[in-house]
């Protein structure tokens, strides 16, 4: 069968840094960290004080306080996120079938701030079990995709993913599957993530996986730095409109980018630790390649999962170096986790749309917070240390590993009729 081709329409970033795509993108573009001391929770006797969390987010101006009683932060972000982009694209009851549109949103942990409160308010009563009836809603992972389902009335398929940190990556290419197979003509995908909280924290801590540089916590995000000790933390949510290539054109929706193609694969080799010779990232990466047709040279940036793990980094690089050969020293290769930190989740879908905005713009964004050269990681490949490079884009492909082994790969390209 003929494969019907897929295109991004509209798009909802609600990130560290910045509450809205239009700033996400600028502060991508200008290097600007994410990052600061915790606000939620005292820290004080965490190994680490400081994440990248959404700022300047009140939920009272999205939504009603009887409504809140049912979301958890997670979905909080979720529906936000989803708005814009659903505006952005210019949908309305008029202009789609609404049995044709689907949802398709993860959340890699889900409401794990709802959970800690109704446990501790638990163990902390006298055993009767006086648990919200809205316990169990707030915190499923998939009550995203079914809220943004409810919220507009879109009665296509309706799922969450749930892969850890390749989560909204792994929805956005269910999206583009089931649309290229006839299924649907247009998916709200993406994903959401809200971890900063006591449990998060200390959870992530126990397994050394974050970052507890607290004397440097602005520039704590290292990507590939010599001196690198783990991810920041982030949250937030992206969101993305995919549509069928004519659906659009029909209704005369703004193209932003095509999805090319998309690979999944898995270390399977350790429960938290990627595989140490990069095979499952080598692997996921020719399966984007081979699924948009395409060859290694084809690529011109690489937004990388690049978390600032002391090996992680090392897997991705030897990954990228076997797979492109002498190409890798050609391509623009950059980790907006530098800034963003990482939404988990929610990781995936804020790549994909600062990839797309790279070729929009033709403007690679950064890897900040490089200082000192790691001798494990080839001088001549381009991490795009420090500073955003102006460069035409025309196809971008974005990674995301998860723990568990999970690999999801994006690849986007300048739309052409």
């Amino acid at each position: 069968m003929t494969l019907k081709r897929v295109v991004v329409t509209g798009l909802g970033a609600l990130t560290p840094l910045g509450n809205n795509v239009p700033d996400f993108w600028e502060a991508l573009a200008n290097g600007v960290s994410g990052s600061s001391l915790i606000t939620r929770f005292d820290t004080e006797k965490f190994k680490t004080h400081f994440a990248c969390e959404v700022k300047n987010f009140d939920p009272k101006e999205h939504f009603e306080r009887k409504e809140l009683r049912k979301l958890d932060l997670f979905c909080q972000f979720a529906l936000v996120s989803a708005d814009e982009a659903i505006r952005d694209a210019g949908i309305d009851k008029a202009s789609v079938d609404h049995n044709r549109v689907g949802v398709i949103y993860g959340s890699g942990i889900g409401g794990l701030q709802t959970f800690y409160e109704e446990i501790k308010s638990f163990v902390e009563g006298d055993g009767t079990p006086r648990f919200s009836p809205f316990f169990i809603p707030k915190i499923i992972s998939d009550i995203a995709a079914g809220h943004i389902s409810i919220k507009y009335g879109f009665r296509g398929p309706n799922f969450a993913t749930v892969s850890a940190c390749s989560t909204a990556a792994n929805a956005i290419i269910d999206a583009y599957n089931y649309i290229r197979l006839g299924k649907a003509e247009l998916f709200v995908t993406g994903g959401a993530e809200a971890p900063i909280n006591r449990v998060g924290i200390g959870g992530f801590n126990a397994i050394m996986a974050i970052s507890t540089n607290n004397d440097e916590y602005k520039t704590a995000s290292r990507p590939f730095d010599k001196t690198r000790d783990g991810f920041v933390m982030g949250e937030g949510a992206g969101t993305l409109i995919l549509e069928e290539l004519e659906h659009a054109k029909a209704r005369g929706a703004k193209i932003y980018a095509e999805v090319a193609g998309a690979g999944l694969s898995a270390d399977a080799y350790h429960m938290t630790a990627p595989h140490p010779e990069g095979l499952g990232a080598a692997l996921v990466m020719k399966e984007a390649l081979d699924d948009a047709g395409m060859t290694p040279e084809d690529v011109d940036y690489i937004n990388v999962h690049g978390t600032a793990t002391p090996r992680g980094d090392i897997s991705e690089i030897q990954a990228i170096q076997k797979l492109f050969g002498e190409h890798a020293y050609r391509i623009n290769i950059s980790s907006t986790k530098s800034m963003t930190g990482h939404l988990l989740g929610a990781a995936g879908a804020a790549e994909a749309i600062a990839s797309i905005m790279a070729i929009r713009k033709g403007i690679v964004p950064p890897t900040i917070n490089h200082f000192v050269d790691d001798p494990e990681i080839d001088p001549k490949l381009d991490l795009t240390f420090n500073k955003a490079v102006k460069k035409e884009v025309k196809v971008a492909l974005s990674n995301t590993f998860g723990f568990g082994g999970h690999n999801a790969s994006i690849i986007l390209k300048k739309f052409e009729s």
